[in-house]
C-alpha cells in the first residue's frame, strides 16, 4: 500500500472572461483561488481597505486547476484518487475522462482511476463551478427561504461565512482546499475505522473498534488488530464480509479530564489490517482518551438543567465560540491552531464551541484540544437560515454528517454535537413561518436525521438539537429555565447591564463589540487620519449599525469620545467591561447557570467585532478580562435585591478558606467603612457574602468605591456611579522603563486612583506585546507591565497617552 501526494505542478485558469486575465497561473495545493491570485500578484490583498468589494468577481467565476504527473504502477493494484476536500462544485477529469463530481466542501471523495492511469505522464483537471451559480440554481428550483443575510449559503454545503457575516468579508472561495493524492493498494484497505471509547462503571476502559474495509478482487478472511499500550486484541473480517468489530478492554486506564478537573491523559491506539498470514495491508492510528460524557437535562424546581458532565462531575463551562480563523482556511496550519488554543487556555477557557456557519475543523484542531484538555462543542454546519430538506441537499447532509461524526469519534475533547445555530430560534421568533409556509426548513435534520446518525455512528456522545433551544419545540427557545440561551438584545438594543436580567441554564452566546488592536487596524486600513467613521474603518465594521451601537454603548457609561484614540480605547474598555459583567453575573448563579460561552474567541480577518483575539492574532483588552473572570477562583460584587453581595466563586477542586475584606473608600484612598468576613467555600461552589448596608450605600457616589479583596490582587471593585458621573482625579503616577529579558518592564506607581490602565505597545511596534491590561490601581499601588519585543529606546512612548492611558486621563471625560 502506498500513498502519494499530488500537491506539485498545479496551474490555475479562469473559465470564461474575468477582469484580470488568469491562465496557467502557478497554484498552491492545498489552497484556493484567492490565495493563488494573491501569490501571483494579480489581485490586491482582500483584507486591506475595501479591496474585498472589487474582488467579488472571483466568487462569480468558474475555475480550473490542472496538473500532470508521472506514473508507473504495479500490476494487480487498485489506484484511487483521494480528494480530502474540494471547495465545492467540482468536476474531476483524469486523462480526459470524467471520474466524478462533487458538491459538498465538508466531505472527502475517492475515485477509482486504476483503468485510466498509464505509464509516463498523466493529467488531472478539476473544474469548479461558481458556488453562486450552483446555490442560486438550487434556490430557484426549490424556492427562496429566509436567512439572516441576502446570500444563498443555505442552498449549498459550503462554509456559510464565505458569503459574508456580521464580522466577516464576502469572499466566496473555490479550490482544492485539503490534501489530494493517489492511494494504491492490493487485497484490501481500511475504508473507515471508528473507535468508540468508553469507561465501564468499574473504571476499566473499553475500545470498540468498528472497521469497514474495501477489497480488491478477493473475499479472503482478514485480521484486524487493535493495540493500546502493551495490550492488543485481534479479530477477523470473515470471508466475504466488509466489516468487523474488535473489542479491547484496558484495565483502569488513566482517564482524560478537562482543564481544571485533572490531566487530559491520552493513549496511543493503533489498528492494523493484515492477511491471515500476517502480511500487513493498512494501519490506522489515533490518540484516544478514556472518559465518560453526559448531558444532564434532568427536571428541577426551576425547569430543566443543562450541564455537561464529564467523568461523573458537572463542569462549569468557561468557554468561547470559535469561528474559522481565516476566510482562507488553508492558511491555518497546526502552529496557528496551537497559538489560538494556547490563547484560549491562557485565558482560562475550558471549552470552544465550533460554530455552525464555519467548518468541521482539521485533525490538528481536535488533537490540540485533546492534548490541552479543552472541551469541544461541535455544531453541525447550519446557521442563521432555513435549510431545505429536499434533494440535492438531503443526501449531501446525511453523507456529510455520517463522515464527520465517524471522523471525530476518536477525540475525547469532543463532548457535544449540536444540531444548528439559531435556526430553531429563527423559526420561532424571526418571522420565518409565512415565508416558509408548508415547505421544509431544517426541522427534520435537527430533530430526526442528525440525532439518528449520532446514535448510530457515535452513541458515546450526547446530541442537542440546536442553540438556543429549550428542549421542546413547544417552548420559547430563549426560555431561561431550559436548555441553552443566546443573549443578543444586549448589544443590539440594550446596555450591557441588561445581562443581569437573565439567569439562563447555560449562556451559549453573548457578546459586545470593539475594534481590533491599533496595529491590526493600522495595517489593514490606510485611512489618513483614522476615524470611527472613516471609509476603511467603516468597511471593516460588518455589523448592522455596528458603530452606532458602539456609540450608544459609550453613551451609557462615558459620553462621546473626544477623538479617535479615545474612541478606540474606550470601546475596547466597554467591550471588556460588558463581558466581565455578564460572565461574573452568570458565574455567581452556579449551579443554576452551568456555563458561559462568550461570542467570540477569534476573528477571520482584521475587523471590528466581538472577538477577544483580533484578526492578526493580537489580544484585545477583552482577552485579559477573560483571564480574570474565567479564573478558578473569583470575587465579584453583585446586586441582589436592594443591596449588594460579594460572590466568592470557587471552581477549584479544593476548598477555599478566605478572609473577605470589604472597604468602602474615597477615590483618594481613605477608608470610610470596613467589614471582614471569614468564609470557607467548598469545591465547585459559590458562597454569597452580604455587604453590610453601611458599605453597600455611598455617602457620595461620585467620589467613592467599594473594594472587596482576598489578599492584594484577588479583588473586586464596585463603583457607585457611571464613569461620566464619577469625579475622577486627574491621573498622577510615576512610570519607569527598565530593560528585561526579551523586552522591557514598565513600572507604574499610582499617586491617584487609575482606573482600567492599559498599555498598548503595539502602537510603538506591531511586534510588541504586553502581559497585562485593564488594571485599576488604588493610590500607592504599583503594577509592572512586562513588554516583549521592545527595547528601552522606546521608553518615552511607553509612559504616556495614547500608549499608556486610563479612564480618568485628564480631559477625557466631561466634567
Amino acid at each position: 500500500m502506498t500513498y502519494r501526494d499530488l500537491h506539485e505542478g498545479w496551474t490555475l485558469s479562469a473559465v470564461g472572461g474575468t477582469p484580470v486575465p488568469v491562465a496557467g497561473v502557478a497554484a498552491t495545493v492545498p489552497g484556493c483561488v484567492h490565495t493563488d491570485l494573491l501569490a501571483a500578484d494579480l489581485i490586491p490583498d482582500p483584507y486591506l481597505d475595501d479591496n474585498e468589494v472589487e474582488l467579488a468577481w472571483i466568487g462569480r467565476t468558474d475555475w480550473r486547476y490542472e496538473t500532470t504527473f508521472a506514473w508507473s504502477g504495479a500490476a494487480g493494484e487498485r489506484v484511487e484518487l483521494v480528494c480530502a476536500g474540494l471547495d465545492t462544485i467540482a468536476e474531476v477529469v483524469v486523462n480526459g475522462t470524467v471520474v466524478g463530481a462533487t458538491r459538498n466542501q465538508h466531505r472527502s471523495y475517492r475515485f477509482d482511476v486504476t483503468a485510466l492511469l498509464r505509464p509516463g505522464d498523466n493529467s488531472i483537471a478539476i473544474t469548479f463551478t461558481s458556488a453562486y451559480t450552483y446555490a442560486e440554481g438550487v434556490r430557484d428550483a426549490l424556492g427562496e427561504l429566509p436567512n439572516a443575510y441576502p446570500q444563498p449559503f443555505n442552498f449549498i454545503r459550503k462554509m456559510a461565512c464565505n458569503f459574508g457575516w456580521d464580522w466577516g468579508p464576502t469572499l466566496v472561495t473555490a479550490g482544492i482546499w485539503r490534501p489530494i493524492g493517489l492511494h494504491s493498494y492490493s487485497t484490501a484497505r481500511f475504508d473507515r475505522v471508528r473507535p468508540l471509547v468508553t469507561l465501564d462503571p468499574d473504571g476499566n476502559g473499553r475500545v470498540d473498534v468498528h472497521v469497514d474495509v474495501a477489497r480488491v478482487g478477493t473475499d479472503v478472511p482478514l485480521l484486524v488488530t487493535a493495540r493500546v499500550g502493551a495490550l492488543s486484541v485481534t479479530g477477523k473480517v470473515t470471508e466475504g464480509a466488509d466489516s468487523a468489530v474488535v473489542e479491547l478492554v484496558v484495565p483502569q486506564p488513566a482517564r482524560w479530564f478537562p482543564r481544571g478537573y485533572g490531566e487530559p491523559a491520552l493513549h496511543e491506539l493503533t489498528v492494523t489490517l493484515a492477511t491471515t498470514d500476517e502480511v500487513p495491508l493498512d494501519t490506522f492510528g489515533r490518540r484516544i482518551g478514556f472518559r465518560t460524557v453526559e448531558l444532564d437535562t434532568a427536571p428541577d424546581e426551576i425547569g430543566e438543567r443543562f450541564a455537561i458532565v464529564v467523568n461523573g462531575e458537572p463542569v462549569l463551562v468557561k468557554g468561547a465560540n470559535w469561528i474559522p480563523d481565516d476566510s482562507f482556511p488553508t492558511r491555518v496550519d497546526r502552529a496557528r491552531y496551537a497559538a489560538r488554543i494556547a490563547q484560549a487556555t491562557d485565558a482560562n477557557l475550558n471549552l470552544l464551541r465550533v460554530w455552525g456557519g464555519g467548518l468541521y475543523e482539521s485533525e490538528d484542531f481536535y488533537e490540540l484540544c485533546d492534548a490541552a484538555g479543552v472541551l469541544v462543542w461541535q455544531d453541525f454546519l447550519f446557521a442563521c437560515a432555513a435549510y431545505p430538506e429536499e434533494e440535492p441537499l438531503a443526501t449531501e447532509v446525511e453523507a456529510e454528517a455520517r463522515e464527520q461524526v465517524a471522523r471525530l469519534a476518536p477525540h475525547p475533547s469532543l463532548v457535544l454535537w449540536n444540531g444548528n445555530n439559531e435556526n430553531i430560534e429563527g423559526w420561532h421568533s424571526w418571522g420565518w413561518r409565512p415565508a416558509v409556509d408548508d415547505r421544509t426548513w431544517g426541522r427534520g435534520y435537527y430533530l430526526e436525521l442528525l440525532p439518528k446518525i449520532v446514535a448510530e455512528v457515535d452513541p458515546t456522545r450526547p446530541y442537542w438539537p440546536g442553540s438556543p433551544y429549550s428542549g421542546s419545540m413547544d417552548r420559547d427557545p430563549l426560555d431561561d429555565r431550559y436548555g441553552t440561551k443566546h443573549i443578543w438584545d444586549v448589544w443590539n438594543r440594550r446596555d450591557y447591564t441588561g445581562y443581569r436580567d437573565y439567569v439562563p441554564r447555560f449562556a451559549a452566546e453573548f457578546g459586545f463589540q470593539a475594534p481590533p488592536t491599533f496595529a491590526t487596524l493600522r495595517r489593514s486600513v490606510s485611512d489618513d487620519p483614522l476615524a470611527p467613521d472613516s471609509a476603511g474603518v467603516l468597511h471593516h465594521q460588518k455589523a448592522d449599525d455596528g458603530n452606532g451601537k458602539l456609540a450608544r454603548g459609550l453613551a451609557h457609561h462615558f459620553g462621546p469620545a473626544a477623538d479617535f484614540d479615545e474612541w478606540h480605547y474606550l470601546t475596547q474598555v466597554n467591550q471588556a467591561r460588558a463581558l466581565t459583567l455578564g460572565v461574573e453575573h452568570f458565574r455567581s448563579h452556579w449551579p443554576v447557570c452551568t456555563g458561559t460561552v462568550i461570542w467570540q474567541l477569534n476573528d477571520c480577518w482584521p475587523v471590528t467585532s466581538w472577538a477577544a483575539v483580533d484578526g492578526d492574532g493580537r489580544r484585545k483588552p477583552l482577552w485579559y478580562a477573560l483571564r480574570r473572570v474565567y479564573a478558578d477562583r473569583l470575587l465579584t460584587v453583585q446586586p441582589r435585591g436592594d443591596g449588594l453581595v460579594v460572590a466568592v466563586v470557587n471552581d477549584a477542586a479544593t476548598p477555599w478558606p478566605a478572609d473577605v475584606t470589604l472597604v468602602r473608600r474615597s477615590l483618594t484612598g481613605e477608608p470610610l467603612a470596613t467589614h471582614v468576613e471569614s468564609v470557607r467555600v467548598p469545591p465547585r461552589s459559590v458562597h454569597l457574602v452580604t455587604v453590610p448596608e453601611r458599605l453597600a450605600a455611598a455617602g457620595d457616589p461620585a467620589r467613592e468605591l467599594l473594594v472587596a479583596s482576598c489578599g492584594q490582587w484577588r479583588r473586586a471593585l464596585w463603583f457607585f456611579a457611571e464613569d461620566r458621573d464619577i469625579d475622577y482625579p486627574a491621573p498622577d503616577f510615576a512610570a519607569e522603563v527598565t530593560p528585561a529579558e526579551g523586552g522591557v518592564t514598565v513600572t507604574v506607581t499610582a499617586r491617584t486612583l487609575l482606573r482600567d490602565l492599559v498599555l498598548q505597545p503595539d502602537r510603538v511596534d506591531p511586534a510588541a506585546t504586553v502581559d497585562e491590561a485593564l488594571v485599576t490601581l488604588l493610590p500607592g499601588e504599583t503594577i509592572r507591565f512586562q513588554v516583549t519585543g521592545l527595547t528601552t529606546a522606546a521608553a518615552a512612548e511607553l509612559t504616556s497617552a495614547p500608549v499608556l492611558r486610563c479612564v480618568n486621563d485628564a480631559g477625557r471625560l466631561p466634567r
